[in-house]
């Protein structure tokens, strides 16, 4: 799901995954606003109309609020979130899930410095705070005219004020009081009434040695309080003000948090902490474990691992910056090298390094590397020393270097793991550090380029921090690009970095650039951990589990999956969490660019081109498996001439335990396999790939999905001169036209399909449209030529010897003949489906035929019947985790209790029904289940329910152009409206018929 971000700290802004949501109209922006003032919590109608209209709502007030905040849901829907504004007597909420809100977020920043301020940890506390207030763009809601909001916002600005001042008092006892003066004068120019700013500029400039500017302070606040309120300064101002007077030994700095360590402790070689450095406050908390174990007997040690340019040494260094004051007998940091071919750091030399710091002369340091840690290690005894020992390639080059005694504690930062190493006989803590959050990344280019054009273009700079994989070397490095280029905006370094041939130039114009470290991991590869991390890369798939690295290389899946692991460990691949299936792994974008660089310069074409159809193979194979497993044999199905790679039978049966999820994972994997095999003059597996997956994308709804796929798929085949491709792209796509109502498109794709399906003398292909094409005049009313092709479509599905499909066609044969009015017909073809069904074990198939038994028999009045009959078929689609099915089962089970005169029974689960079809996008079939609920509702005598639901049923039918349905709407609508008195029975014959 998608993630909405709002923000109304500031003028009110909307964002969907980085994109910009624009609301239409001052109506809608107040209640948006309103609803996210008070999140997941009801806002009631009578509130949003008495903001809207200012205390002064219309007759018409509510109504127009419903139709506000559905134009809401669908601008909503429309940019890829739905399910945020909830109805809910009396009124309406927003649920705000795992979607952000600024105004929650500050408030969580505000309560978490609280705390650590009452903890004693004061720069933390302070980080808190500065993180919270950046979050504000200007006054909350700015720009929202209704007085309402007005009010809550002013609130919400007030607390602002409040907290600007609990930061400012931290800062004071954290001794930053020089700094202050300036940006607390310009805070009272526009406060000015604020007596607790007045008293900490006062205290400011007392403690910078400016009593006369303190006492000065005091004055103009007692004027501007007398001119404007009436008023002398309260108590606290009056006291401060006899303290300044008088000297009073309280006003010197109080000496809160961590003493900084004092100068002779830190070596001179320690770096300065990085200028730029940016949040991270998760990771320093994770390090902050490390100084929980400083008087024990075992020496504490943390790692950091991660990719290179991830910022391993600038987090080290700032941690350790932060916690000095711990360890007052020294830091030492020492670049170890380890990743450098020519010279990677000995111990030894280290040590040497590391024991003159500590004042050992030189004369005194022994030459044997086993005498100097020993002399090393009885210098630090009884110290408190903090150790960060950077860029380390193995344990085996750190383990001279580490103290023996608890007091001390040691940072390691590497790109590879060393926990099995540490972690048996030192307190370990590790960490993987991965990119920056959005936030973060945005942050740290607005430090680095140094003006206003990030914050002018938050979308330009979030897609910016996208393209550098939120690296902060890659963002280091663009927004340092900015910096030189003042008269490039935002837009033109995105523009440049969108290409993908160019991004790895465009961040890497020396050899500190993000090309250069990713060559270091690289260079250590094992030469078939390397040929993995290369044609992984020539597979366009956004994550994919070991078994498609077996396919590329042709060998044991077992074998991929260890090679695939060797590059997880080298931070080069991402695992993605596991929790019933096999692992997945991503690339990070850079990095598969970098992989992709790589292929191209290392791997023969010939070769590149074996390994993509090798997995285009595997994915075919394995898709083939689960339709067969799903439909009980490969039915339904027209296939091309592509080879499918088979793998191991037992993984198989692993890998397809739940066919259907399994397609459910690898569903975004399959659209992008289809539209790079399409570009890749691999027309073969685009559409038999995208045939075989028509199961995946009509089960769960992935209409976009299917059309993405055929539309490619279909380009390809015509490029390539595939008839039968074709005709089966045709098939397909006129497929999904009946499912979206299209029916003079799919009539067009249709007889084309025929036409090419009867050139190749496929009787299969020629069977499946034919059935369409019965279909689609049954929709139309044509209920007689539906059934001669039904007919002839049978005949097909015999000949070809499809079972399933043959069991499918007497299924729709049913709906024919009971439409026809023939339900004795219906319920002997029925059942004869769901026999031939259930023979071939296809869950999905028994259940459909079941749903169309249940209607013949509330036709015949058999609700009890139908009852049992729907009531098995919701089990099989809820087991299957069919939503179609779904939505038909409750549809049929809601008309049967209906026929039994359940009607309390029945509304509910018809309500049930509607929403499903409305959810799965079914406009048909949520006609059919509001018409239904509407007759419900006219029998419990509310009839302008009943001729709304039944209205929005024919609108619906007309849409779809359902001829039948549209009849049977209007003569519904027009008993309603006549006010003859409704007879249960007359009316659901008029439902009927």
């Amino acid at each position: 799901m998608l993630q909405v971000v709002f923000r109304i700290l500031g003028p009110l802004d909307i964002s969907v995954d980085g994109r910009p949501v624009s609301l239409q109209g001052a109506r809608q922006r107040t209640i948006m606003s309103l609803l996210l003032l008070t999140p997941n919590h009801v806002v009631s109608v009578d509130t949003l109309a008495d903001a809207v209209w200012d205390g002064r709502p219309p007759a018409t007030a509510r109504n127009q609020i419903a139709i506000c905040v559905s134009a809401l849901r669908k601008t909503f829907k429309a940019a890829g979130a739905e399910d945020l504004l909830v109805t809910s007597h009396p009124g309406y909420l927003l649920a705000s899930g795992e979607h952000r809100i600024d105004a929650v977020e500050f408030e969580e920043q505000v309560a978490k410095g609280r705390e650590a301020a009452r903890s004693g940890r004061l720069e933390e506390a302070s980080a808190r705070f500065e993180e919270a207030l950046a979050m504000w763009r200007g006054p909350a809601l700015e720009g929202i005219s209704a007085e309402r909001v007005e009010m809550d916002a002013a609130r919400l600005t007030e607390t602002r004020l409040d907290v600007y001042e609990e930061f400012v008092g931290l800062r004071l006892e954290l001794g930053r009081h020089q700094d202050l003066i300036g940006e607390l004068s310009a805070f009272i120019r526009e406060n000015p009434l604020r007596e607790q700013s007045i008293a900490h500029l006062m205290l400011a400039h007392y403690r910078s040695g400016r009593r006369a500017e303190a006492l000065e302070t005091y004055r103009e606040g007692h004027r501007i309080l007398a001119d404007e309120l009436g008023i002398a300064p309260g108590p606290v101002l009056r006291e401060l003000h006899k303290a300044v007077l008088n000297d009073l030994p309280e006003l010197n700095p109080h000496q809160g948090g961590e003493a900084p360590a004092t100068s002779t402790a830190v070596p001179e070689q320690f770096p300065p902490d990085v200028a730029s450095f940016t949040g991270r406050e998760k990771e320093l908390a994770v390090l902050d474990r490390l100084l929980e174990h400083g008087d024990g007997d075992v020496l504490p040690v943390g790692s950091i691992t991660g990719i290179g340019g991830v910022g391993k040494t600038a987090l080290a260094v700032h941690w350790a910056r932060q916690v000095a004051g711990r360890f007052p007998d020294g830091l030492f940091f020492a670049d170890m090298r380890g990743y450098d071919e020519e010279a990677p750091r000995r111990p030894g030399a280290v040590l040497d390094h590391l024991l003159r710091a500590l004042g050992i002369k030189g004369p005194q340091i022994p030459a044997d590397l086993h005498e100097r840690t020993a002399l090393f290690r009885g210098v630090l005894q009884g110290r408190r020393a903090l150790i960060v020992l950077d860029n380390a390639r193995s344990f085996q080059q750190i383990r001279p270097l580490l103290p023996g005694d608890g007091r001390c504690c040691v940072l390691v930062t590497s790109r590879d793991p060393m926990g099995g190493a540490l972690a048996g006989d030192y307190v370990y803590v590790p960490l993987v550090l991965g990119a920056l959050p959005q936030d973060e990344a945005t942050a740290l280019l607005s430090r680095v380029a140094g003006d206003d054009r990030i914050a002018a273009d938050p979308v330009g700079a979030a897609r910016l921090g996208e393209l550098c994989d939120r690296l902060p070397l890659a963002l280091r490095i663009a927004a340092a690009r900015l910096a030189a280029k003042p008269h490039w905006s935002v837009r033109t370094l995105v523009a440049r970095l969108e290409d993908q041939h160019r991004r790895l130039d465009e961040l890497s114009l020396d050899e500190r650039g993000v090309r250069a470290g990713l060559r270091l991991s690289y260079r250590d590869l094992s030469p078939a951990a390397a040929r993995m991390f290369r044609l992984l890369a020539m597979v366009d798939a956004p994550d994919f589990a070991a078994w498609a690295g077996a396919a590329l290389l042709d060998i044991d899946p077992l074998d991929a999956e260890d090679l695939i692991e060797q590059l997880v460990d080298a931070q080069l691949l991402e695992p993605l969490s596991a929790t019933l299936g096999p692992v997945r792994y991503r690339f990070q974008n850079l990095l598969r660019l970098f992989a992709h660089e790589c292929a191209l310069a290392e791997e023969d074409a010939q070769d590149r081109r074996e390994a993509t159809r090798r997995a285009y193979g595997a994915w075919l194979a394995l898709a083939v498996e689960a339709h067969h497993r799903l439909y009980g044999g490969d039915y339904t199905l027209v296939h091309s001439q592509a080879p499918p790679h088979r793998l191991p039978a037992h993984l198989v049966g692993h890998l397809l335990e739940n066919p259907m999820e399994w397609f459910e994972s690898e569903r975004v994997p399959i659209t992008r396999i289809v539209d790079q095999a399409a570009q890749d003059g691999e027309a073969a597996y685009a559409w038999d790939l995208t045939m075989t997956s028509v199961t995946l994308f009509q089960n769960r709804n992935y209409l976009e999905d299917w059309r993405h796929c055929g539309e490619r798929a279909l380009a390809a085949v015509r490029r390539a001169g595939d008839r039968l491709g074709e005709a089966a792209m045709l098939h397909s796509l006129g497929t999904l036209e009946i499912i979206q109502w299209k029916y003079d498109e799919a009539f067009t794709r249709l007889g084309l399909a025929l036409r090419l399906f009867e050139e190749q003398h496929q009787v299969e292909g020629c069977a499946l449209v034919l059935r369409n094409l019965a279909l689609c005049e049954r929709h139309r009313g044509d209920l007689e030529r539906a059934r001669e092709l039904g007919h002839q479509s049978l005949a097909g599905f015999r000949s070809a010897g499809d079972p399933y499909a043959e069991a499918h066609m007497l299924g729709l044969m049913a709906q024919i003949e009971l439409e026809r009015g023939d339900a004795r017909t219906c319920i002997e073809l029925s059942h004869e489906a769901i026999a031939r069904t259930r023979e071939l074990g296809s869950v999905r198939g028994e259940a459909q035929g079941m749903v169309r038994l249940a209607g013949a028999l509330v036709h015949q009045g058999d609700g009890a019947g139908a009852e049992e009959v729907c009531r098995r078929a919701l089990e099989l689609v809820r087991t299957s985790g069919d939503r179609r099915g779904e939505a038909h089962a409750l549809r049929a089970l809601g008309e049967a209790l209906w026929c039994r005169e359940q009607w309390e029974d029945a509304e509910a689960v018809l309500r049930d029904a509607r929403a499903t079809a409305g959810k799965i996008q079914d406009r048909f079939l949520e006609g059919r289940a509001g018409l239904a609920l509407g007759c419900l509702l006219a029998l419990r005598s509310d009839r302008a329910g009943a001729s709304g639901l039944i209205a929005d049923a024919a609108r619906q039918f007309t849409e779809v152009g359902a001829v039948p349905w549209q009849e049977r709407t209007s003569r519904l609508l027009t008993v309603l409206d006549s006010g003859e008195e409704l007879l249960p029975r007359k009316l659901f014959a008029l439902f009927q018929h």
